[in-house]
């Protein structure tokens, strides 16, 4: 009964987070068994420049929405974006690296076809950052699915809110607010089935 929404850039209730870290990958996750491992979900790889501001991110190749769109590192660019943009409960866990409304064509952009890079406002743990990655914030959205569903301007919010569009392991089945939250195997996952 505590989730509200579904839309990754505004869920902020556990449940909700439950759901989103099973149907939406993150550019980074953690191993739950020992936090202090970070390795690569959507992100292959990512390299932190010597002054710990600029993050570049090679996007994984391969992973396919469940919806059957290619994921791409637009994809990464406009679900990060769309959090700062919409400004929901959770954007600060993102904002607070000096994301905003204003700049965020400069310091979240695609800088090649399989790579992005996130700029910083100053330098932090890069351990803390990329943690931060790993929250539901840091779902990855399928844009072209989203985009089909804006509604004056919202970003496909109200869509979303009670649908999907994530590449996780688990899609949406049906929701029930205050009821029940079914899932089913996504089979076009990219990873372990």
């Amino acid at each position: 009964d505590d989730v509200i929404t579904l839309d990754p850039a505004e869920i902020f209730e556990f449940s909700g987070e439950e759901y989103a870290a099973n149907t939406y990958d993150r550019l980074i996750n953690y191993d739950v068994d020992n936090v202090s491992d970070i390795y690569g979900g959507i992100a292959e790889s990512w390299e932190i420049s010597d002054d710990g501001l600029t993050f570049l991110f090679k996007i994984r190749q391969g992973i396919t929405f469940a919806s059957g769109n290619a994921l791409s590192a637009d994809d990464v660019v406009y679900s990060i974006r769309r959090v700062i943009l919409l400004d929901k409960s959770p954007a600060f866990i993102l904002s607070q690296f000096g994301f905003t409304a204003d700049n965020v064509e400069q310091t979240i952009a695609k800088v090649g076809d399989n790579t992005i890079k996130l700029v910083i406002d100053k330098p932090y743990a890069p351990t803390f950052f990329l943690y931060c990655l790993t929250s539901t914030a840091g779902s990855i959205v399928d844009m072209k699915e989203v985009m089909a569903h804006e509604k004056d301007g919202d970003m496909g919010h109200q869509w979303l809110r009670t649908a999907y569009a994530g590449s996780g392991p688990y899609v949406l089945k049906t929701w029930k607010p205050s009821e029940t939250l079914t899932l089913d195997a996504n089979h076009n996952y990219w990873g372990d089935k």
